[in-house]
Protein backbone atom coordinates (compact mmCIF):
# COMPACT_ATOMS: atom_id res chain seq x y z
CA UNK A 1 0.00 0.00 0.00
CA UNK A 2 1.39 3.10 -1.03
CA UNK A 3 1.39 5.94 2.12
CA UNK A 4 0.83 9.34 0.28
CA UNK A 5 3.33 12.09 0.71
CA UNK A 6 2.73 14.30 3.35
CA UNK A 7 2.13 18.25 2.55
CA UNK A 8 5.05 20.59 3.21
CA UNK A 9 4.85 22.37 6.05
CA UNK A 10 6.18 25.68 4.49
CA UNK A 11 3.47 25.11 1.65
CA UNK A 12 0.76 25.01 4.49
CA UNK A 13 2.01 27.87 6.80
CA UNK A 14 2.01 29.79 3.34
CA UNK A 15 -1.74 28.43 2.59
CA UNK A 16 -2.59 30.16 6.31
CA UNK A 17 -1.08 33.37 5.99
CA UNK A 18 -3.86 35.58 5.91
CA UNK A 19 -5.99 33.17 7.78
CA UNK A 20 -7.96 34.96 10.66
CA UNK A 21 -10.85 33.45 11.26
CA UNK A 22 -13.28 30.68 10.46
CA UNK A 23 -15.08 32.07 7.61
CA UNK A 24 -11.15 32.48 6.10
CA UNK A 25 -10.95 28.89 5.59
CA UNK A 26 -14.35 27.13 5.31
CA UNK A 27 -16.53 29.79 4.59
CA UNK A 28 -18.55 30.39 1.50
CA UNK A 29 -15.79 31.94 -0.52
CA UNK A 30 -12.60 30.32 1.77
CA UNK A 31 -9.64 28.56 1.23
CA UNK A 32 -10.81 24.75 1.57
CA UNK A 33 -13.37 25.51 -1.02
CA UNK A 34 -11.11 27.30 -3.50
CA UNK A 35 -8.24 25.08 -2.95
CA UNK A 36 -10.87 21.83 -3.77
CA UNK A 37 -11.90 23.85 -7.02
CA UNK A 38 -7.89 24.05 -7.94
CA UNK A 39 -7.03 20.95 -7.26
CA UNK A 40 -10.14 19.19 -8.83
CA UNK A 41 -9.53 21.10 -12.26
CA UNK A 42 -5.98 20.28 -12.25
CA UNK A 43 -6.89 16.72 -11.55
CA UNK A 44 -9.30 16.83 -14.53
CA UNK A 45 -6.32 18.40 -16.81
CA UNK A 46 -4.09 15.41 -16.14
CA UNK A 47 -7.08 13.22 -17.04
CA UNK A 48 -6.98 15.34 -19.89
CA UNK A 49 -3.45 15.08 -21.47
CA UNK A 50 -3.13 11.56 -20.72
CA UNK A 51 -6.35 10.80 -22.71
CA UNK A 52 -5.16 12.99 -25.57
CA UNK A 53 -1.19 11.47 -25.51
CA UNK A 54 0.24 15.41 -25.15
CA UNK A 55 -0.17 18.08 -22.74
CA UNK A 56 -2.26 21.47 -22.88
CA UNK A 57 0.37 23.78 -25.45
CA UNK A 58 2.09 20.65 -26.75
CA UNK A 59 2.02 19.71 -30.16
CA UNK A 60 -1.14 16.80 -31.11
CA UNK A 61 0.58 13.56 -30.92
CA UNK A 62 -2.78 10.79 -30.79
CA UNK A 63 -3.56 9.31 -34.17
CA UNK A 64 -7.06 10.79 -34.74
CA UNK A 65 -5.96 14.42 -34.11
CA UNK A 66 -8.17 14.84 -31.12
CA UNK A 67 -7.58 18.38 -29.37
CA UNK A 68 -8.64 20.20 -26.49
CA UNK A 69 -12.18 21.92 -26.83
CA UNK A 70 -12.19 24.22 -24.42
CA UNK A 71 -14.48 23.78 -21.07
CA UNK A 72 -17.83 23.20 -19.81
CA UNK A 73 -19.03 24.32 -16.43
CA UNK A 74 -20.93 22.07 -13.78
CA UNK A 75 -21.77 22.92 -10.68
CA UNK A 76 -21.11 20.03 -7.90
CA UNK A 77 -22.74 20.06 -4.60
CA UNK A 78 -21.91 18.66 -1.13
CA UNK A 79 -20.59 19.49 2.37
CA UNK A 80 -18.84 22.51 1.27
CA UNK A 81 -22.05 24.06 -0.41
CA UNK A 82 -22.51 24.42 -4.38
CA UNK A 83 -18.82 24.56 -6.01
CA UNK A 84 -18.65 25.54 -9.67
CA UNK A 85 -15.80 23.26 -11.70
CA UNK A 86 -14.21 23.89 -15.55
CA UNK A 87 -14.38 20.56 -17.12
CA UNK A 88 -12.45 20.45 -19.80
CA UNK A 89 -13.47 19.06 -23.03
CA UNK A 90 -11.67 17.02 -26.29
CA UNK A 91 -13.11 17.70 -29.96
CA UNK A 92 -14.11 14.15 -30.60
CA UNK A 93 -16.24 14.44 -27.76
CA UNK A 94 -14.17 11.24 -25.99
CA UNK A 95 -13.36 12.21 -23.06
CA UNK A 96 -14.79 10.08 -19.70
CA UNK A 97 -13.56 11.75 -16.70
CA UNK A 98 -12.93 9.69 -13.81
CA UNK A 99 -12.75 11.89 -10.83
CA UNK A 100 -15.96 13.38 -11.90
CA UNK A 101 -18.01 11.41 -14.50
CA UNK A 102 -20.92 12.46 -16.83
CA UNK A 103 -23.69 13.29 -15.14
CA UNK A 104 -22.79 13.76 -11.73
CA UNK A 105 -23.61 16.53 -10.12
CA UNK A 106 -22.96 15.70 -5.90
CA UNK A 107 -19.82 14.72 -4.48
CA UNK A 108 -19.41 10.86 -3.30
CA UNK A 109 -20.86 10.54 0.22
CA UNK A 110 -23.18 13.20 -0.19
CA UNK A 111 -26.15 10.55 -1.18
CA UNK A 112 -24.89 8.86 1.63
CA UNK A 113 -25.90 12.28 3.87
CA UNK A 114 -29.47 12.38 1.85
CA UNK A 115 -30.37 8.95 3.04
CA UNK A 116 -28.75 9.16 6.52
CA UNK A 117 -31.11 12.08 6.84
CA UNK A 118 -34.18 9.67 5.25
CA UNK A 119 -33.71 6.86 7.26
CA UNK A 120 -33.77 9.03 10.89
CA UNK A 121 -37.43 9.71 9.79
CA UNK A 122 -36.59 13.64 8.42
CA UNK A 123 -39.48 14.40 5.46
CA UNK A 124 -38.23 15.65 1.83
CA UNK A 125 -38.93 19.47 2.86
CA UNK A 126 -36.92 19.05 6.23
CA UNK A 127 -34.01 17.13 4.88
CA UNK A 128 -34.11 20.11 1.72
CA UNK A 129 -34.08 22.61 4.46
CA UNK A 130 -31.82 20.87 6.89
CA UNK A 131 -28.97 20.88 4.01
CA UNK A 132 -29.76 24.45 2.44
CA UNK A 133 -29.05 25.30 6.34
CA UNK A 134 -26.21 23.41 7.08
CA UNK A 135 -24.08 23.19 3.77
CA UNK A 136 -25.83 26.44 1.97
CA UNK A 137 -26.72 23.83 -0.68
CA UNK A 138 -30.09 23.62 -2.22
CA UNK A 139 -31.37 19.97 -3.61
CA UNK A 140 -34.37 19.64 -5.49
CA UNK A 141 -36.78 17.83 -3.69
CA UNK A 142 -36.95 15.76 -6.68
CA UNK A 143 -32.97 15.26 -6.18
CA UNK A 144 -33.98 14.00 -2.87
CA UNK A 145 -36.58 11.32 -3.77
CA UNK A 146 -34.13 9.96 -6.64
CA UNK A 147 -31.75 9.38 -4.13
CA UNK A 148 -33.97 7.37 -1.92
CA UNK A 149 -35.41 5.83 -4.81
CA UNK A 150 -32.09 3.92 -5.60
CA UNK A 151 -33.37 2.24 -2.34
CA UNK A 152 -35.78 0.49 -3.84
CA UNK A 153 -33.51 -2.40 -5.77
CA UNK A 154 -31.44 -2.93 -2.29
CA UNK A 155 -34.82 -3.34 -0.32
CA UNK A 156 -36.32 -6.03 -2.52
CA UNK A 157 -32.46 -8.04 -3.04
CA UNK A 158 -32.61 -7.81 0.96
CA UNK A 159 -36.25 -9.07 1.03
CA UNK A 160 -35.79 -12.22 -1.04
CA UNK A 161 -32.06 -13.00 0.62
CA UNK A 162 -31.25 -16.16 1.44
CA UNK A 163 -31.78 -16.94 5.69
CA UNK A 164 -30.25 -19.55 7.94
CA UNK A 165 -31.60 -23.07 8.46
CA UNK A 166 -32.63 -22.93 12.24
CA UNK A 167 -34.04 -19.95 14.14
CA UNK A 168 -33.85 -21.49 17.65
CA UNK A 169 -36.49 -18.59 18.22
CA UNK A 170 -38.72 -16.19 15.66
CA UNK A 171 -40.06 -12.95 17.01
CA UNK A 172 -43.39 -11.40 15.01
CA UNK A 173 -45.31 -8.32 15.94
CA UNK A 174 -46.72 -5.22 13.81
CA UNK A 175 -46.71 -1.80 13.90
CA UNK A 176 -49.61 0.59 12.59
CA UNK A 177 -48.95 3.54 10.22
CA UNK A 178 -51.04 5.95 7.81
CA UNK A 179 -50.15 5.55 3.74
CA UNK A 180 -52.26 7.61 1.83
CA UNK A 181 -53.74 5.32 -0.97
CA UNK A 182 -56.10 7.25 -2.76
CA UNK A 183 -57.17 8.32 0.72
CA UNK A 184 -55.33 7.95 4.06
CA UNK A 185 -55.45 3.92 5.09
CA UNK A 186 -54.16 2.79 8.67
CA UNK A 187 -51.85 0.05 7.60
CA UNK A 188 -50.00 -2.89 9.40
CA UNK A 189 -46.60 -3.42 9.19
CA UNK A 190 -45.19 -6.66 10.29
CA UNK A 191 -41.73 -7.47 11.31
CA UNK A 192 -39.93 -10.60 11.78
CA UNK A 193 -37.10 -10.85 13.92
CA UNK A 194 -34.80 -14.33 13.91
CA UNK A 195 -31.95 -15.46 17.15
CA UNK A 196 -29.55 -17.44 15.25
CA UNK A 197 -27.61 -20.11 16.53
CA UNK A 198 -24.80 -17.55 17.80
CA UNK A 199 -27.38 -15.80 19.73
CA UNK A 200 -27.44 -12.75 17.16
CA UNK A 201 -30.86 -10.54 16.36
CA UNK A 202 -31.60 -10.48 12.63
CA UNK A 203 -34.43 -8.80 10.67
CA UNK A 204 -35.77 -11.54 8.70
CA UNK A 205 -38.59 -9.30 6.91
CA UNK A 206 -40.84 -6.50 6.41
CA UNK A 207 -44.20 -7.35 5.07
CA UNK A 208 -47.31 -4.59 4.75
CA UNK A 209 -50.20 -6.04 4.82
CA UNK A 210 -52.94 -5.45 2.73
CA UNK A 211 -55.12 -7.84 4.66
CA UNK A 212 -54.63 -9.70 7.94
CA UNK A 213 -55.45 -13.47 8.98
CA UNK A 214 -54.44 -16.89 7.96
CA UNK A 215 -54.21 -16.24 4.39
CA UNK A 216 -51.65 -12.87 4.56
CA UNK A 217 -49.41 -14.99 7.63
CA UNK A 218 -49.24 -18.21 5.33
CA UNK A 219 -47.54 -15.81 2.69
CA UNK A 220 -45.16 -14.70 5.25
CA UNK A 221 -44.41 -18.19 6.62
CA UNK A 222 -43.70 -19.82 2.97
CA UNK A 223 -41.83 -17.01 1.95
CA UNK A 224 -39.58 -17.53 5.09
CA UNK A 225 -39.43 -21.48 3.95
CA UNK A 226 -38.57 -20.76 0.82
CA UNK A 227 -36.05 -18.39 1.38
CA UNK A 228 -34.12 -21.09 3.50
CA UNK A 229 -35.50 -21.06 7.09
CA UNK A 230 -36.38 -25.34 7.62
CA UNK A 231 -36.80 -25.02 11.07
CA UNK A 232 -38.33 -22.92 13.94
CA UNK A 233 -38.17 -23.49 17.86
CA UNK A 234 -40.25 -21.05 19.17
CA UNK A 235 -42.05 -18.33 17.20
CA UNK A 236 -43.19 -15.43 19.76
CA UNK A 237 -46.42 -13.63 19.10
CA UNK A 238 -48.49 -10.69 20.20
CA UNK A 239 -51.40 -12.41 19.19
CA UNK A 240 -51.82 -11.95 15.61
CA UNK A 241 -54.74 -13.09 14.32
CA UNK A 242 -54.42 -16.31 12.21
CA UNK A 243 -50.78 -16.62 12.76
CA UNK A 244 -50.43 -19.57 14.87
CA UNK A 245 -52.34 -21.96 12.20
CA UNK A 246 -50.32 -20.82 9.13
CA UNK A 247 -46.90 -21.48 11.30
CA UNK A 248 -48.42 -24.71 12.28
CA UNK A 249 -48.99 -25.35 8.89
CA UNK A 250 -45.65 -24.94 7.33
CA UNK A 251 -43.62 -25.62 10.94
CA UNK A 252 -45.41 -27.90 12.15
CA UNK A 253 -42.98 -28.93 14.94
CA UNK A 254 -42.62 -24.89 15.70
CA UNK A 255 -44.58 -24.13 19.13
CA UNK A 256 -46.73 -21.07 19.21
CA UNK A 257 -46.10 -18.82 22.00
CA UNK A 258 -48.50 -15.71 22.97
CA UNK A 259 -45.09 -12.76 24.29
CA UNK A 260 -45.70 -12.51 28.00
CA UNK A 261 -44.26 -9.29 27.72
CA UNK A 262 -46.93 -8.16 25.39
CA UNK A 263 -50.09 -9.99 27.69
CA UNK A 264 -48.83 -7.76 30.79
CA UNK A 265 -48.58 -4.98 28.96
CA UNK A 266 -51.95 -4.88 27.74
CA UNK A 267 -53.51 -6.02 30.83
CA UNK A 268 -52.18 -3.23 32.73
CA UNK A 269 -53.73 -0.81 30.43
CA UNK A 270 -57.15 -1.70 32.37
CA UNK A 271 -55.47 -0.36 35.85
CA UNK A 272 -54.62 3.00 36.56
CA UNK A 273 -51.53 4.20 37.67
CA UNK A 274 -51.68 4.30 41.53
CA UNK A 275 -52.37 0.19 41.31
CA UNK A 276 -50.23 -0.84 38.33
CA UNK A 277 -47.41 -1.98 40.00
CA UNK A 278 -49.36 -4.44 42.38
CA UNK A 279 -51.13 -5.79 39.46
CA UNK A 280 -48.14 -6.33 37.68
CA UNK A 281 -46.74 -8.19 40.60
CA UNK A 282 -49.58 -10.45 41.35
CA UNK A 283 -49.32 -11.22 37.30
CA UNK A 284 -45.39 -12.18 37.61
CA UNK A 285 -47.01 -14.64 40.24
CA UNK A 286 -48.54 -16.25 36.92
CA UNK A 287 -46.06 -16.41 34.86
CA UNK A 288 -43.59 -16.93 37.25
CA UNK A 289 -44.77 -20.29 38.58
CA UNK A 290 -42.61 -23.50 38.08
CA UNK A 291 -45.36 -25.50 36.12
CA UNK A 292 -48.48 -24.94 34.50
CA UNK A 293 -51.16 -26.14 36.39
CA UNK A 294 -49.39 -24.10 39.31
CA UNK A 295 -49.71 -20.84 36.80
CA UNK A 296 -53.30 -21.74 36.30
CA UNK A 297 -53.73 -22.42 40.40
CA UNK A 298 -52.35 -18.25 41.16
CA UNK A 299 -54.60 -17.15 37.81
CA UNK A 300 -57.74 -18.55 39.82
CA UNK A 301 -55.96 -16.34 43.00
CA UNK A 302 -55.63 -13.71 40.66
CA UNK A 303 -59.21 -13.71 39.25
CA UNK A 304 -60.28 -13.76 43.24
CA UNK A 305 -58.44 -11.14 44.23
CA UNK A 306 -58.69 -8.16 41.01
CA UNK A 307 -62.21 -9.50 39.21
CA UNK A 308 -64.59 -7.32 40.61
CA UNK A 309 -62.11 -4.48 39.77
CA UNK A 310 -60.29 -5.01 36.34
CA UNK A 311 -62.33 -8.09 34.79
CA UNK A 312 -61.05 -7.71 31.86
CA UNK A 313 -57.52 -8.86 32.33
CA UNK A 314 -58.27 -12.57 33.77
CA UNK A 315 -60.88 -12.86 30.94
CA UNK A 316 -57.91 -12.11 28.74
CA UNK A 317 -55.52 -14.35 30.36
CA UNK A 318 -58.35 -17.43 30.04
CA UNK A 319 -59.02 -16.75 26.53
CA UNK A 320 -55.02 -17.04 25.27
CA UNK A 321 -54.16 -19.95 27.64
CA UNK A 322 -53.23 -22.17 25.43
CA UNK A 323 -51.11 -19.96 23.67
CA UNK A 324 -49.49 -18.67 27.39
CA UNK A 325 -48.97 -22.49 28.73
CA UNK A 326 -46.33 -23.74 26.20
CA UNK A 327 -44.08 -21.22 28.11
CA UNK A 328 -44.14 -23.69 31.35
CA UNK A 329 -43.00 -26.17 29.15
CA UNK A 330 -39.21 -24.80 28.88
CA UNK A 331 -36.58 -24.69 31.42
CA UNK A 332 -35.67 -21.28 33.38
CA UNK A 333 -32.42 -21.08 31.13
CA UNK A 334 -35.11 -20.80 27.80
CA UNK A 335 -37.86 -18.84 29.49
CA UNK A 336 -35.52 -16.08 30.60
CA UNK A 337 -34.85 -15.73 26.87
CA UNK A 338 -38.00 -16.11 25.54
CA UNK A 339 -39.57 -13.36 28.28
CA UNK A 340 -36.93 -10.77 28.60
CA UNK A 341 -35.06 -10.82 25.21
CA UNK A 342 -38.07 -8.53 24.26
CA UNK A 343 -36.25 -7.63 21.03
CA UNK A 344 -39.24 -6.58 18.39
CA UNK A 345 -40.54 -4.40 20.62
CA UNK A 346 -37.48 -1.98 21.00
CA UNK A 347 -36.90 -2.42 17.18
CA UNK A 348 -40.81 -1.39 17.32
CA UNK A 349 -39.97 1.93 19.50
CA UNK A 350 -37.12 3.66 17.82
CA UNK A 351 -39.71 2.83 14.58
CA UNK A 352 -42.12 4.68 16.07
CA UNK A 353 -40.13 7.52 16.79
CA UNK A 354 -39.07 7.79 13.01
CA UNK A 355 -42.72 8.12 12.32
CA UNK A 356 -43.95 9.59 14.91
CA UNK A 357 -43.61 13.63 13.25
CA UNK A 358 -45.20 11.97 9.80
CA UNK A 359 -48.98 12.66 9.15
CA UNK A 360 -48.86 9.67 6.54
CA UNK A 361 -46.52 8.01 3.78
CA UNK A 362 -47.32 8.91 0.40
CA UNK A 363 -47.04 5.03 -0.71
CA UNK A 364 -46.17 1.69 0.57
CA UNK A 365 -42.83 1.87 -1.20
CA UNK A 366 -41.95 5.47 0.77
CA UNK A 367 -42.89 3.30 3.44
CA UNK A 368 -40.70 0.25 2.97
CA UNK A 369 -38.11 2.53 1.70
CA UNK A 370 -37.94 4.56 5.29
CA UNK A 371 -38.30 1.25 7.54
CA UNK A 372 -35.65 -0.44 5.60
CA UNK A 373 -33.30 2.30 5.90
CA UNK A 374 -34.29 2.91 9.67
CA UNK A 375 -33.91 -0.66 10.17
CA UNK A 376 -30.22 -1.10 8.59
CA UNK A 377 -29.38 1.96 11.40
CA UNK A 378 -30.78 0.29 13.78
CA UNK A 379 -29.45 -3.09 13.33
CA UNK A 380 -25.72 -1.60 13.23
CA UNK A 381 -25.73 -1.97 17.41
CA UNK A 382 -26.36 -5.73 17.55
CA UNK A 383 -22.96 -6.64 17.76
CA UNK A 384 -23.69 -8.90 20.72
CA UNK A 385 -25.45 -12.25 21.17
CA UNK A 386 -28.46 -11.48 23.51
CA UNK A 387 -27.85 -11.69 27.25
CA UNK A 388 -28.02 -14.88 28.50
CA UNK A 389 -27.66 -16.75 24.91
CA UNK A 390 -25.17 -19.40 26.47
CA UNK A 391 -27.05 -21.07 28.88
CA UNK A 392 -30.38 -20.68 26.78
CA UNK A 393 -28.26 -22.94 23.61
CA UNK A 394 -27.31 -25.63 26.17
CA UNK A 395 -30.76 -26.21 26.28
CA UNK A 396 -31.91 -25.75 23.49
CA UNK A 397 -29.48 -28.56 22.30
CA UNK A 398 -30.71 -30.76 24.96
CA UNK A 399 -34.21 -30.16 24.52
CA UNK A 400 -34.03 -30.31 20.50
CA UNK A 401 -31.29 -32.63 20.41
CA UNK A 402 -32.39 -34.27 16.96
CA UNK A 403 -33.86 -31.15 15.31
CA UNK A 404 -30.07 -29.50 16.43
CA UNK A 405 -28.42 -32.28 14.44
CA UNK A 406 -30.54 -32.70 11.78
CA UNK A 407 -29.94 -28.56 10.61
Amino acid sequence: MTVPKAVPADLIDELLANYKKPEDLIGENGLLKQLTKRLVERALEAEMADHLGHGKHAPVENPAGNTRNGKSQKTLKGEFGQLPIDIPRDRHGTFEPQLIPKHQTRWAGFDDKILSLYSRGMTVREIQSHLEEMYGTEVSPTLISTVTDGVIDEVKAWQSRPLDTLYPIVYLDCIHVKVRDGTVRVKAVYLAIGINLSGEKEVLGLWIAQTEGAKFWLQVVTELKNRGVADIFIACVDGLKGFPEAIEAVYPHAAVQLCIVHMVRHSLNYVPWKMRKTVAADLKCIYASATADEAEQRLGEFETKWDDAYLPISQSWRRNWSRIIPFFDYPPEIRKVIYTTNAIESVNMSLRKITKNRGSFPSDEALMKLFYLALKNISRKWTMPIRDWKSALTRFTIQFEDRMTER
